[in-house]
């Protein structure tokens, strides 16, 4: 099993910057890929960024230029760089560490922290 604690959130003006920390512990050897979602009220869960083992990165489109995803593998931590936020980067996000299994993949969760991007 996997253990993540997120860190970092709270209320920012537009134009303003955020960082997100992730801390993973237990089974960490076993993790593929580290990434961040967030979802909104009244909308799905999606991915924001997510980073590899070997430090491949991806975004989604809307975050692409804004935001920078990093891992620490000495203190087994990920972070979210949240720059020029938008009222629309409003949500709570989720960290997310993902195993492989036999068949398929093994998703943990973080609990959550929200961001709130509002003058």
């Amino acid at each position: 099993q996997v253990q993540l604690v997120e860190s970092g959130g709270g209320l920012v003006q537009p134009g303003g910057s955020l960082r997100l920390s992730c801390a993973a512990s237990g089974s960490i050897f076993s993790i593929y890929a580290m990434g961040w979602y967030r979802q909104a009220p009244g909308k799905q869960r999606e991915l924001v960024a997510s980073i590899t083992n070997s430090g491949t990165t991806n975004y989604a489109d809307s975050v692409k230029g804004r935001f920078t995803i990093s891992r620490d593998n000495a203190e087994n931590t990920v972070y979210l760089q949240m720059n020029s936020l938008k009222p629309e980067d409003t949500a709570v996000y989720y960290c997310n560490a993902r195993r492989p299994q036999i068949v398929g993949w093994l998703d943990n969760w973080g609990q959550g922290t929200q961001v709130t991007v509002s003058s």
